[in-house]
């Protein structure tokens, strides 16, 4: 239900700022990498729950009729796994007689991971393009201290957010002014609204 609402949101305002050249993006938190993406034994990528999940309700809600001038000339099916990725490098170490596999929210090993992150982390000029299909982003973490992207209007915590400052942190990655591409701020509360799909336990603190 919180990815749909997340999807459904992300329509709606992708509808009302598009043809003002505005690119909108929406980023999820996830708690548990392998939720997303899993590897198979030959180091394939294979996708998770939360993947699967996401496809399918893109494929439904593009073929609602509100939303029916969005995808003129778009192949759903495809754009379904073009619009989302994450990046997630895996830490192996050795305990005792096992090897653990560590997830992290940081740069990847393989040439995939390594084009995702530098599209996330480096050039926003080109993620913030019409021309570049990717809008939804998995992260595990907040990001690394100092990541921002202006054009973040969607927020999905799909897992709790503990403390205050990882609250604070969180929504801190949807509160940047918007630009167009142009690379124009954009002012004003009809243009820049974020959106926080997250569970009850956020509402105190959305209150405060």
């Amino acid at each position: 239900e919180m990815i749909r609402r997340t999807i459904t949101e992300h329509f709606k305002k992708e509808f009302r700022l598009a043809p003002q050249g505005i690119k909108v993006l929406s980023l999820f938190f996830i708690d548990a990498v392998e939720r997303y993406r899993k590897y198979d034994a030959d180091g394939n990528q294979v996708k998770g729950d939360y993947a699967a999940i996401f496809e399918d309700e893109y494929r439904r809600l593009a073929k609602h009729p509100d939303y029916q001038s969005l995808f003129k000339e778009v192949d759903v099916e495809t754009a379904a796994e073009a619009v989302h990725d994450g990046y997630f490098s895996i830490d192996r170490k050795k305990v005792g007689a096992r090897t653990v596999e560590v997830f992290k929210d940081t740069r990847g090993d393989s040439k995939a991971d390594d084009d995702t992150y530098s599209l996330i982390m480096r050039d926003k000029e080109k993620l913030l393009s019409f021309e570049t299909p990717l809008k939804f982003i998995f992260s595990h973490s907040a990001l690394r201290e100092g990541w921002d992207n202006p054009n973040v209007f969607q927020i999905c915590a799909l897992r709790e957010m503990g403390t205050e400052r990882e609250r604070r942190q969180t929504i801190g990655r949807g509160l940047r002014l918007c630009v167009n591409q142009q690379g124009d701020r954009l002012r004003g509360f009809e243009v820049n609204t974020l959106t926080v799909v997250a569970t009850e336990s956020y509402e105190q603190f959305a209150e405060n």
